[in-house]
């Protein structure tokens, strides 16, 4: 038998303190759209265009990079021409940017910025376009 061959990923999830909480900060500032919560199993799912995001509430601490560190992380990606007002507007509402560049090659070329959700898992948004959206 051969390796599985996945067509895609359906979903990542991401493990959160409060659902609530985070819900908010992925809807209202981070623009994805709400699908459903199921209390059962302390979850929410949301969509960031044709993607899936599911948060997942933690029952262990939430520490996915040592203090100052960004490895592990999440990437959205925005078009090029919203990139400025998307890390304008996080900054309006008190996030803080914690990383930026501007990668010339590799994988994901192009500008990103960085910063924490309220878990401080590290977040991406990034205009790189490699990608059918």
């Amino acid at each position: 038998m051969s390796a599985i061959k996945p067509k895609g990923v359906v979903h990542f999830s991401l493990a959160v303190s409060d659902l609530e909480a985070s819900k908010k900060f992925y809807t209202d500032l981070l623009g994805l759209t709400f699908l459903r919560h199921s209390p059962a199993f302390e979850m929410m799912f949301l969509k960031a265009g044709n993607d899936y995001v599911t948060l997942c509430k933690s029952e262990t601490p939430i520490q996915p990079n040592p203090e100052g560190g960004r490895r592990v992380h999440h990437a959205f990606a925005v078009d090029a021409g919203s990139y400025d007002a998307a890390k304008t507007f996080l900054q309006e509402n008190g996030v803080a940017i914690i990383d930026e560049e501007i990668r010339e090659g590799g994988t994901f070329p192009g500008r990103q910025f960085y910063f924490h959700d309220p878990d401080r898992n590290v977040i991406e948004i990034t205009e790189w376009s490699g990608k059918d959206f």
